[in-house]
């Protein structure tokens, strides 16, 4: 038997070309429409696929052969002629078709049989493989779902980490620092990673750069303090002193002096002067070097001195050199000194101030003016190129109020977009 399937547009001329190919007595056993898997099924129409069967088996001698053409049903001549003369003749019809039919019924019925139990057996298999390939389908389909749920994750992800990268390089954080924080977020955070998650990685990598600040310390101590302003020109250095002298002297109750070394800018003793007026707390002026060592028994009756120097150009070698000499006055176990910076003062020229008087002391930074810039970047820079601590930061003119330690947190939420407030003191 053979058995073939023929796949078409329609039913109809997939009939025909069974037809054409195994006969007319080829039988159909199934029909059934196909359709197209995948993304093809947007663009391509389903087809129709017919199965049909031609019974090649030849028929037996004894299917063949009629009764009368059997030799051993055949009558001798004589006994031919007796028989007709004793029997009377059947109708030809009805003699030929009898046992035909019989035959053919049996026929058709083993065949129809063996059809249906290939038919059977066809499905079945059909059915199997049709489940198979559902399963696959499935596992396919699954599979691919997740595929491109992962990528549009990561690519969620990437686009995240980038607008992040893109903020703190508005906020001037310097390209090699901002390279180093998100390549330490893209070790720590899978590739797929939340907003949330890369905001509080990169939140908590700021934070610790820049550590905690490094403040004066108010207790009472045995030895007097000297805490030394260095700076530039205009940054703020006898606004700021008076700041930290208010919070000292009101707050902490501290027992503490001013002195000024700044003799050169117009009115800025008088400055101090009112200030120290208003606190009650002594003056002091140098007006050179060597009188700070000869000031240093009566000065040793308070905690803390804040000495004001005065504002130098980094780029003058002498008047630098004048300011080593004051700080050499004090030993460097009663000295601390704090370099002030202009926070809105070009990221270049910062660097450049802060080489210079790196070759004096070690120290601490304060950023002034922090009202006159919307970014936070330079303090971030400095932080990590100095290396040198953090420690305050001011905005306004007004004394006590527009002074505060550095927060880490808002400094973080600055360089990342938020709302961050100027700072307070803890």
């Amino acid at each position: 038997m053979i058995i073939k399937k023929y796949l078409a547009k329609t039913e109809k001329e997939a009939i025909e070309m069974a037809k054409n190919e195994l006969g007319s007595s080829a039988i159909v056993m199934n029909i059934k429409t196909v359709a197209p898997r995948g993304l093809a099924k947007l663009f391509v129409k389903g087809k129709v696929e017919v199965t049909a069967a031609l019974d090649e088996t030849p028929p037996s001698r004894a299917e063949k052969e009629t009764p009368a053409d059997r030799p051993e049903d055949k009558p001798a001549a004589g006994e031919r002629d007796r028989a007709s003369a004793a029997i009377p003749p059947m109708p030809s019809a009805a003699k030929e078709s009898a046992p035909k039919e019989a035959g053919e019924a049996d026929i058709l019925a083993d065949r129809l049989s063996r059809l249906q139990s290939l038919l059977e057996k066809q499905m079945q298999a059909e059915n199997r493989q049709k489940e198979k390939m559902e399963k696959v389908e499935k596992l396919v389909s699954s599979d691919q779902e997740k595929k491109e749920e992962k990528e549009q994750e990561e690519e969620k992800t990437r686009a995240c980490k980038k607008l992040i990268y893109e903020q703190l390089l508005q906020n001037e954080v310097e390209k090699e620092i901002a390279d180093s924080i998100m390549e330490e977020v893209n070790r720590s955070l899978p590739m797929n990673a939340a907003l949330d998650q890369i905001l509080a990685s990169v939140y908590q990598k700021i934070i610790l750069m820049i550590g905690q600040s490094y403040l004066i310390d108010a207790q009472p101590s045995d030895r007097t303090r000297f805490i030394f302003f260095l700076g530039s020109t205009g940054v703020g250095k006898t606004t700021t002193i008076a700041k930290i002298a208010s919070r000292l002297k009101l707050d902490k109750k501290a027992n503490i002096a001013l002195v000024t070394a700044d003799t050169y800018r117009i009115a800025a003793v008088e400055q101090l002067k009112t200030y120290a007026g208003i606190l009650s707390v002594p003056l002091k002026v140098v007006y050179s070097p060597g009188e700070l060592g000869d000031m240093m028994e009566e000065l040793n009756q308070y905690d803390i001195c804040l000495v004001d120097t005065a504002g130098r150009s980094h780029k003058n070698k002498e008047q630098i050199e004048d300011i080593r000499k004051l700080i050499e006055q004090v030993p460097i176990a009663d000295r601390q000194v704090y370099l002030v910076l202009n926070a809105a003062t070009k990221y270049s020229d910062l660097q450049e101030i802060a080489r210079v008087y790196s070759s004096l002391t070690d120290f601490s930074l304060i950023f002034t003016k922090l009202d006159e810039t919307s970014s936070a970047g330079s303090m971030l820079n400095m932080r990590i190129k100095t290396k040198c601590p953090l420690s305050y930061v001011t905005w306004g003119q007004n004394v006590p109020d527009d002074i505060g330690e550095v927060n880490a947190q808002e400094i973080a939420k600055r360089l990342l977009g938020g709302d961050g407030k100027n700072s307070s003191l803890a």
